[in-house]
Formats: C-alpha cells, sequence, structure tokens
C-alpha cells in the first residue's frame, strides 16, 4: 500500500499562544505556582480560579475562561526565554500535562507501521481494513497513526512537538515500532522506516513552524545507496537533538532466528515485544496461534543471548482458560528457567466483534471473567512478580466502546493495587518502585544484587535503591553459561554475530527520575548523578572476576558516544571492552 502523497500541514498544539497579551495575569500564576509549599491534582485548578482568562478563549484547550495546560506550558517557555521569569524545573513540572509520560527517565514515542497481512490467525485478533492487523481505528495510537497516514517521519515528528507542547523534554527518545509481526513486513519496508524515524529524531525541536511535510511513498527494492542512508542517519543521531535510546518493536515466536536478529541489531533495536499470550500448548492450540511453548523457549534464550530486553505479552482469559489455569500459566513465567522475562504487558483477552472468539461467545461456547474474577486473578499474579521484571501494563488501550463483553475497567492497575492493598501484599515489579518524581538522596543510596539463573545464563540484576526499597536505577548482567560448549541457540546467534562470542553482556542500563535534558543539571534527581556509570563499573568488575575476558553491551544508536568515553569500543553491531 502506498503512503498518502497528498500535504499534511501541522503545528503543535498551543503553539500559537501569545503570552504578551495575558502578561500580568500569567506572572501571577507562576508565581503562585512556584511559591507553593505543597502540590497535588487540586492546586494548579485553585490557582486559576483565582487569576481567569478575562477574555473568551479562542482555543479548544481551554475551557471555561481559564487557560489550558498547553498554553501555560508555552507562555512560561515564552517567557522564560525572553528573560522575564527564571527557569525553574519544578515550576515546569507542576504545569506539564501527564507528567508520567516521561517519569521513567526517556519521552517514549510510539509509530506504527503500515496496515499490511499477518501470518498469525489468532482467534480474539481483530482485522479492520485500514489498519495494521490487530489494532483497532479508535486505539489512540492507531488513530495518531492514521492521521499521519502512517507515515514514519511525520508520526515521530508529531508526537515530539506534543512532548514539547505538553512541557516534558524529549532528548533521549526509546522508539517503540508497533503494527503487527514486524519481521514480516519485507526488509526493504523496514530499513526505510527505521532510517525515516530517525530522519525525524535527527531534526531540531519542534517550533510549529513547520507545515507541508508531503509523506514519502514506500521504498523502492533494497539497494546499497538504501541501506547507507540507513547507516547515515543512525550516525547522525549519536550526536542530534533527539537521541534514540532505546529502539523496539514487536514481532511472534516463530519469527525468531539468527539471520533476522542480526539484521535486528543492524536497524538498531535493543528490545522485543514478544507475543506469548500463553504457557500452555492446549491453550495456543485452541487459540490458533501457530506456534508451540518449545517455540517460545528457543525464541527467547535467542533473543537473550543477543542481548536484548525481553519484553513478554501474557493474556488471562483466553478461549478454553479458567481463572485457576491462567494462575498455573502465570507461573511458568518465573518456574520455567527458558523464560524469566525482564518486561511483561497483561493483556486480559477482549471480546471485538467480527473475530472468531467473538461468535464463539454468541454460540455460549466462550465465558469472559467478571471484574471481580479479573481483578482477584492479576492481584495474585501481579504479587508474585520478581524484582526483575517491570509490568507495563495490565490492560491493553482498546477503548470500552470497542469491548463488546467482559471487562472495560481501563483503570485496572489501580483497581488491582487497591485489591493488593486491601489483602496485605503488595506488587514488587519494577515499575512499582521507580523513584519518579521522587528527590534522591545519592549518599543514601545502596547497590543492591538480585541473582537468577535461565537455562543458558546467569542473570545478574544490580539496582540502586533508596531505604524503602524505591528503584533509582539498575543493570541487567548476563553471563553465558558454558562458553565452550554453548547451548545450541547461544551458538547458532554467536555465529551470526561473532563478535559477541562467548562475552559476558549488559542488556540493560536504566536511571529513573523525570526526563532530563542531556547534560542537564539533576537538582536532586537521580538521572545525571552517576549512577549509569557506577552500575557499569560494578558489570565490568563482576563480570571480571567470573572469568569473561570482554563484556559486550546492546548499545542504542543514540548512547554509543557514551559508552565510547567509558573505555568501550564498537564491534560490529555492539559496544565492547576488554577485560
Amino acid at each position: 500500500m502506498k503512503a498518502s502523497s497528498r500535504s499534511r500541514s501541522w503545528r503543535p498544539r498551543g503553539s500559537d499562544f501569545d503570552a504578551r497579551r495575558y502578561h500580568d495575569v500569567l506572572l501571577a500564576i507562576f508565581e503562585a505556582v512556584r511559591a507553593a509549599p505543597h502540590w497535588d491534582a487540586d492546586s494548579l485548578p485553585r490557582i486559576l480560579a483565582q487569576h481567569p482568562r478575562g477574555d473568551k478563549p479562542a482555543s479548544a484547550d481551554a475551557e471555561n475562561g481559564f487557560f489550558s495546560k498547553i498554553e501555560l506550558v508555552t507562555a512560561y517557555k515564552q517567557l522564560t526565554a525572553a528573560g522575564e521569569l527564571p527557569f525553574e524545573r519544578h515550576v515546569l513540572r507542576r504545569l506539564q500535562m501527564k507528567p508520567v509520560r516521561t517519569a521513567s527517565g526517556v519521552a517514549p514515542v510510539t509509530v506504527l507501521t503500515r496496515p499490511a497481512g499477518c501470518p498469525g490467525r489468532c482467534i480474539f485478533c481483530p482485522d479492520v481494513e485500514g489498519m495494521p492487523k490487530s489494532y483497532l481505528p479508535n486505539e489512540p495510537g492507531a488513530r495518531r497513526a492514521a492521521q499521519c497516514g502512517f507515515d514514519p517521519y511525520l508520526q515521530v515528528r508529531t508526537r515530539l512537538a506534543t512532548f514539547y507542547a505538553m512541557g516534558h523534554a524529549a532528548e533521549k527518545v526509546e522508539l517503540l515500532i508497533l503494527g503487527g509481526t514486524w519481521s514480516a513486513y519485507p526488509r526493504q519496508y523496514r530499513e526505510w522506516f527505521v532510517r525515516r524515524c530517525f530522519d525525524a529524531m535527527n531534526e531540531p525541536a519542534v517550533t510549529g513552524a513547520e507545515a507541508g511535510y508531503v509523506p514519502q511513498q514506500d521504498p523502492a527494492p533494497n539497494t546499497p545507496e538504501q541501506t547507507g542512508a540507513l547507516v547515515e542517519a543512525q550516525a547522525r543521531n549519536e550526536t542530534a537533538p533527539h537521541r534514540n535510546v532505546g529502539l523496539v518493536i514487536e514481532t511472534r515466536p516463530d519469527w525468531v532466528t539468527p539471520g533476522e536478529i542480526a539484521h535486528l541489531r543492524h536497524l538498531g533495536v535493543t528490545k522485543i515485544q514478544l507475543g506469548v499470550q500463553s504457557l500452555d500448548d492446549r491453550i495456543l492450540a485452541l487459540n490458533r496461534r501457530g506456534h508451540d511453548v518449545e517455540t517460545v523457549r528457543r525464541a527467547v534464550r535467542m533473543l537473550r543471548a543477543a542481548g536484548f530486553k525481553l519484553h513478554l505479552h501474557w493474556m488471562p482469559n483466553l478461549f478454553g482458560a479458567t481463572p485457576e489455569s491462567d494462575r498455573a500459566d502465570f507461573a511458568r513465567l518465573w518456574d520455567d528457567p527458558a523464560l524469566r522475562p525482564d518486561e511483561l504487558k497483561i493483556y486480559p483477552c477482549s471480546i471485538i466483534e467480527g473475530t472468531e472468539l467473538y461468535r464463539l461467545w454468541r454460540e455460549g461456547r466462550y465465558r469472559p471473567y467478571t471484574d471481580e474474577e479479573l481483578i482477584a486473578l492479576v492481584a495474585d499474579c501481579k504479587a508474585t512478580i520478581p524484582p526483575y521484571c517491570r509490568v507495563n501494563r495490565v490492560f491493553r488501550d482498546i477503548p470500552a466502546d470497542d469491548i463488546v463483553a467482559g471487562s472495560k475497567r481501563s483503570n485496572l492497575r489501580q483497581l488491582v493495587q487497591e485489591h493488593l492493598a486491601a489483602t496485605g501484599r503488595r506488587c514488587g515489579c519494577i515499575r512499582c518502585r521507580e523513584v519518579r518524581e521522587t528527590a534522591v538522596d545519592q549518599a543514601r543510596l545502596r547497590m543492591a544484587r538480585h541473582v537468577y539463573i535461565t537455562d543458558t545464563t546467569e542473570e545478574r540484576f544490580l539496582s540502586f535503591e533508596t531505604e524503602t526499597g524505591q528503584l533509582a536505577g539498575f543493570l541487567r548482567l548476563s553471563l553465558p553459561a558454558n562458553v565452550r560448549a554453548p547451548a545450541a541457540e547461544t551458538a547458532a546467534v554467536w555465529a551470526a554475530m561473532p563478535e559477541i562470542a562467548g562475552a559476558a553482556m549488559i542488556r540493560e542500563v536504566h536511571v529513573y527520575g523525570p526526563a532530563l535534558g542531556i547534560g542537564a543539571d539533576s537538582s536532586g534527581e537521580a538521572q545525571h548523578l552517576g549512577l549509569g556509570r557506577q552500575l557499569i563499573a560494578q558489570a565490568r568488575l563482576e563480570a571480571r572476576e567470573a572469568g569473561f575476558a570482554h563484556l559486550a553491551v546492546i548499545s542504542a544508536v543514540g548512547t554509543r558516544r557514551y559508552y565510547e568515553a567509558l573505555g568501550f569500543r564498537r564491534a560490529g553491531r555492539y559496544m565492547l571492552a576488554g577485560l
């Protein structure tokens, strides 16, 4: 399918707001925001109620004669840039829309690939014309992608513009490429798509002056020139205004091969979202997943050997499952040494009209769990998650109107947390322990180690924690087992990428706290306190003591120079240091 060739003019919301028109009232608002001794969700509305606009708002973002957050952020930037106010990060933080968006230290930018067929035939998966398989037009991310004609450059630029308009830093970008089975798209399309995403990140900050962009057509057959353009765009990103610190794609276990893994590293991919859904061969067959559990194990072994972060999808309430069987199935994620993922999305199965599952429901052959059953199930699951795993979602972002039957509780995570608290339990996953906006006293941080064994590696989760157990930063160190006689999957990966053969591997380094600009002053926040350097130094020490001669890093494109400054050198698709 060809991308639309018509021009698309766009401007970030609030970019035409002129602070000079409301100069005095805005100064009063910002002074009240700065001086407030305590801050909660009601603080800003109380201040705005005392300082109305004084005219009828022309912006759709403003309501009832009060300034919108977009307008306040825009005005604060204008007035501080003009020298009329000193810039104070805590003031901007209080004005931000959805501060949680960058509370994990990076700006997540999600883009979708063009609509295309999928090799899977899952009975629960919607297939809507004009959408990538499994995505619905009303999902926020899918709607934004469709508005951009699924053009990768335009999708990235509009998301960056939104971050700036909302008052967020976007210099460190985690790029998430969704839209179905990535590996099933033609290779030339994948290289073109990633290159255009890098082109978008390499441009200066969006100011609102851009307009009239014409989306490019799909790429011509793959040529050396196209591959060279990707490499050139990656090289530019090493010093770009928006550096890529992580690149994520989603695929199926049965499409993971050593050759595909090598190509993923060529693209700069660092994390894989793998649609596992169930660890029961009977359930996989009933739901027509097209692969078995052993295929999942092989895929995870190969991806771990290559250093990728492992992000698995798990679905309770599939056809044929019960709450009891789901509890047993979830336990396999941790009991099976071939699995033990780094991250997890819990996607309760939803009934969408037009799917095979919808027909089974209409015939009375499938029963969705009640809200009470689902909350209790997910709570029991979350209470068992080990400290090295992060649970990113517990419900897919499907609008309630698209769900025919079953739970429509988009605040399922909150309800689960309340259930855990009521039963005297808590979730110890990474997301529940992040410092987020909490100030960090570096002198009071302690380094913790959590060691666990997989069937091909010893994994060491090194972290800096506060006295109350909150995470300020962590590192994943992977030590391959039986280096002289590695597992078959490990040997195959090493044959495809010999630069990492026999090396210990840093699979992830992450420092938490609100995203800050590159080189920004930390002001008591976890980022830029040197925690990442200390974790890497500890990883080098432990890898050397374990008998390894080399330490590799699965570096994102935008972090290559960071590792070079720490003594790592470029080796093929990785960064490598001698021990």
